[in-house]
């Protein structure tokens, strides 16, 4: 049995007066990419320059006005980086690169060498604060670990004098949601004093869930708490960093939000320590599903997805939220049929809104397709099948059909797995359009008869091969269709009868052509079956549907 008595409860925050409860997210915050910092050191195979170069125009392009590029001082190959940026002048002017050091002042000086020549630049600093780590790892209590912080900041300051550009400072409690909260207030607020941060001059402040440690709705408390009792505020950018060891990172993001932060860090996909950041693209993703702008130039999620796992060598899993392969796919049947009706409800609404049961969002808004969405396995439907058959081929199957052909493709999936479109389309030429043996329709020709009275018939004039031998019957009725069905029952000695008949246009144009399907019954055993024709003429694709028909019933 677990020895789940080990474990201590995390404890809540006493916070009765919380407002985030009644607030929504209405648009988006200020992103900072930390990326090739955060996301860079957690990877079994770090970036080199050219990779980490790629991931940066990569963020760039996407619209990202702070990057955080490293920790130039603690590692040669991100000095380097961080220098080829500068040298071939690869930062935009809109763009703010963000490097990271420890209050150490051997690792400050070190980073402003490293940023020279960059006209605007956040400095960030931070040090642990949790009551865990001042006990285990520093032994230092409070005031000590304070002091750490304000030394750090009065060394930024000191470096900053020979800096020929603007230093935004932003300072991290690091494993803030393990510490205090009048302790973190405390030493957040001797740093921004240390600092001497104006509305015009803001410190960013860095609420980091450096391990997430208790559900979402305590880390908001604990940055609504923050939010309101900071000194002027006003000169202060409130800035989370979650991370995801509960799974609930994205949700502690977006409560955190609704808490009063301004800003947040993550990457994107989520990589990053253990379980990972904060995935960016996820929580854009659903301010984007909700209508709200999220500043970011996501359109292509297959092209994001491909440089993070060129650059990471991490492979992006296939139920991944937005960007994994997987998840615009429909296999159950039930979910499929819905996707299907939602489709067509869509196109007939015509109203700019998009609504489909099963799909968040428009697949193609975000660079994916249609195609992928329904794809056929032993668990689908009826619906899926149909919504391939039209979606990839233009076949709009009659309602009463998609059960027959639905079961054609139910075996082979039962056998081999999931069955691509081509498979379908290729059973459906096989059962229908090509079912011309042992009946094969050559040609027809139709006339009017006139009887005495000024009535009027139909006469078809039918040639067709019955097992290679040529024939040709005439048959009268009230229409096309009937005639021919009387002529094929005289000359086989078979009675019929048309249950159903529909049609439709394949696709536009001069030369377009038409599907009709005939659902016909053997009157003498009661068994019924669909044909399927096309041709450019409508009277000779429903021949053809009453030849496909015949044959799948008698032969």
């Amino acid at each position: 049995m677990l020895n789940y008595k080990k474990y201590k409860r995390v404890p809540v925050v006493d916070y009765p007066e919380r407002e985030w409860p009644n607030k929504e997210i209405e648009k988006a915050p200020i992103w900072c990419s930390v990326d090739l910092r955060d996301g860079n050191q957690a990877l079994v195979e770090p970036m080199v320059v050219e990779e980490k170069i790629e991931m940066f125009n990569l963020l760039v392009k996407l619209g990202f006005k702070e990057i955080e590029i490293g920790f130039p001082a603690a590692s040669q190959i991100e000095y380097d980086f961080l220098r080829q940026l500068v040298e071939r002048k690869l930062i935009p002017d809109d763009v703010v690169v963000q490097v990271l050091t420890q209050c150490r002042e051997h690792l400050i000086k070190r980073t402003f060498d490293a940023i020279q020549g960059i006209p605007k630049a956040i400095v960030h600093i931070y040090n642990s604060t949790s009551t865990l780590q001042r006990e285990v790892v520093f032994h230092a209590d409070r005031e000590e670990v304070k002091q750490i912080a304000i030394d750090g900041t009065r060394m930024v300051k000191k470096y900053m004098k020979d800096y020929d550009g603007k230093v935004i400072l932003e300072y991290s409690p690091e494993s803030f949601t393990g510490t205090e909260l009048d302790f973190a207030l405390d030493i957040c607020t001797a740093v921004q004093e240390e600092w001497g941060a104006t509305p015009d001059n803001k410190i960013i402040i860095n609420l980091p869930a450096t391990v997430e440690m208790t559900t979402p709705n305590v880390y908001a408390d604990q940055i609504e708490w923050m939010n309101k009792h900071f000194k002027n505020r006003d000169s202060i950018i409130l800035s989370i960093h979650p991370h995801n060891d509960r799974g609930t990172g994205i949700a502690a993001t977006e409560l955190a939000l609704l808490a009063g932060a301004d800003r947040v860090e993550g990457t994107l996909l989520g990589n990053g320590e253990r379980t990972g950041n904060i995935d960016i693209l996820n929580i854009a993703y659903n301010m984007f599903s909700q209508g709200i702008n999220p500043e970011l130039n996501l359109e292509n999620v297959k092209e994001i997805t491909e440089v993070c796992e060129r650059c990471t060598k991490m492979a992006v899993d296939p139920r991944h939220p937005y960007a994994g392969k997987l998840v615009f796919t429909a296999f159950s049947g039930s979910h499929q049929d819905a996707i299907s009706k939602g489709m067509q409800a869509l196109q007939k609404r015509n109203d700019g809104i998009w609504e489909v049961p099963y799909l968040p969002i428009d697949p193609s808004d975000i660079g994916r397709e249609y195609e992928p969405v329904v794809r056929i396995n032993s668990q689908s439907g009826k619906g899926g099948v149909a919504f391939v058959m039209d979606s990839f081929y233009g076949f709009r199957l009659p309602k009463g059909m998609h059960k027959e052909f639905a079961d054609i493709i139910q075996k082979i999936a039962e056998k081999q797995g999931e069955v691509a479109p081509e498979q379908i389309m290729d059973e459906f030429r096989a059962n229908y359009l090509d079912r011309k043996e042992p009946m094969h329709f050559k040609k027809c020709q139709i006339t009017d008869k006139e009887y005495e009275g000024g009535a009027f018939a139909t006469v078809a004039t039918l040639t067709f091969t019955a097992h290679d031998t040529e024939r040709t019957v005439e048959g009268v009725g009230n229409g096309p269709i009937d005639a021919v069905q009387r002529a094929i029952e005289e000359a086989l000695g078979i009675e019929i009868r048309v249950l159903d008949y529909n049609e439709h246009a394949l696709r536009s144009g001069s030369g377009a052509q038409a599907a009709s399907y005939i659902h016909l019954m053997d009157v003498k055993s009661g068994r019924a079956t669909y044909g399927v024709g096309i041709s450019s003429n409508i009277t000779r694709a429903s021949i053809r549907g009453i030849f496909s028909a015949v044959n799948r019933l008698f032969y």
